[in-house]
């Protein structure tokens, strides 16, 4: 998807503290003569979502996809492929059937993903890193920096469809998995991936290649109304999403939607909460103390069924003492999740003013 595209592409592993083996991806130069000066382009690393990976940010054509088109405009692009995606099953000593292997949630993708990438492009580079999340991946450095982690090497945080509190979603697949969870029934979830089934993913493409058909609301029950996607963007969806994601992290999630708290995975059970964590109740993440003066670009949509604006609210209220000139707040009201990633305009409504962003830092 990148060398296809005219640019190059190095491939990079790194091996988290717990043994996960992560695929990243790296766009060193821009595609024209005048981007492929390669002295002190300043790295930028792009965190997918939860069931995505990072063809996630290239569903676009190359001239409107953001990491394009940040190569072009001089950054050294950093694309992370989360532990058992397809890219990033392996594992220093388990191998993806072992149960144990899907023993995290996104606290682990905290504690031990982030820094481990973190720290590798930084050494790579010498430089402190750009950062740019969507949904799970915005939840991640956030939850990271509340705890001061990172911080020594980040330069800038750009949110999109940002994740800290999931009380007001009105994500009717959400909801509805949230309810009739039964994985959550035990007090001891077994330890499992969630995958999405290939013969429901190929039946879809089929059916979304029939005329009459618009598929351009697949998304809908689960990110909102999207504006401005065209079929043909979710064909090409199809053809690499969605990713797997542990049956433990969907658990966290609903955790949050349930209990609209933030905090680190609540075993429902206080001598294994004490067990892992020194506490009957599991630590929680305070997004107050997210640095006042680190440079933040936060963009949300109106319609997001998954990133409420509500929610966004509750956010936005903790960040309320942020130096006004470091940060940047943009709310795009047409917009629902997938659009971020899939909209048409999303070059200009979003990438242009992250871009121009990221140029006065």
């Amino acid at each position: 998807m990148v060398e296809s595209n005219g640019y190059d592409c190095e491939e990079h592993w790194v091996i988290t503290k717990d043994g996960y083996v992560l695929n990243v991806l790296r766009i060193p130069l821009g595609r024209f003569v005048g981007c492929r000066k390669a002295r002190n382009r300043p790295p930028v690393l792009l965190q997918h979502g939860m069931l995505l990976d990072a063809r996630s940010w290239m569903l676009l054509p190359p001239k409107r996809s953001l990491p394009f088109n940040l190569a072009d405009n001089g950054y050294d692009v950093w694309l992370v492929n989360s532990r058992g995606t397809e890219y990033s099953e392996g594992h220093t000593s388990l191998n993806n059937y072992d149960p144990a292997y899907w023993n995290w949630s996104w606290d682990e993708l905290v504690a031990y993903d982030l820094p481990a990438t973190f720290q590798y492009v930084y050494n790579q580079t010498g430089q402190k890193l750009h950062f740019v999340g969507h949904s799970q991946g915005t939840l991640m450095v956030m939850a990271a920096m509340s705890r001061d982690q990172l911080l020594n090497m980040l330069r800038s945080a750009a949110l999109l469809c940002p994740i800290a509190y999931l009380r007001h979603t009105t994500s009717l697949l959400a909801r509805f998995i949230t309810d009739n969870f039964i994985a959550e029934v035990k007090p001891y979830p077994a330890f499992f991936l969630i995958y999405p089934n290939l013969i429901t993913m190929r039946t879809l493409k089929i059916i979304c290649r029939i005329p009459s058909v618009d598929c351009s609301n697949m998304f809908t029950p689960y990110t909102g109304q999207n504006c401005c996607i065209k079929r043909s963007k979710t064909e090409i969806f199809l053809d690499h999403q969605p990713q797997p994601t542990a049956m433990k992290n969907v658990i966290h999630m609903c955790q949050m939607v349930r209990r609209g708290t933030l905090t680190m995975y609540d075993y429902n059970d206080c001598d294994e909460n004490i067990k892992h964590y020194g506490q009957p109740t599991p630590p929680a993440y305070n997004m107050t103390c997210i640095p006042n003066d680190l440079p933040i670009f936060l963009s949300y949509g109106g319609a997001d069924a998954l990133s409420d604006v509500n929610d966004v609210k509750l956010l936005l209220d903790c960040l309320k003492h942020h130096d006004p000139g470091k940060i940047v707040v943009q709310c795009i009201e047409s917009y629902a999740h997938a659009d971020y990633l899939m909209a048409e305009k999303a070059k200009e409504d979003v990438y242009d003013p992250l871009i121009a962003f990221l140029n006065k830092l």
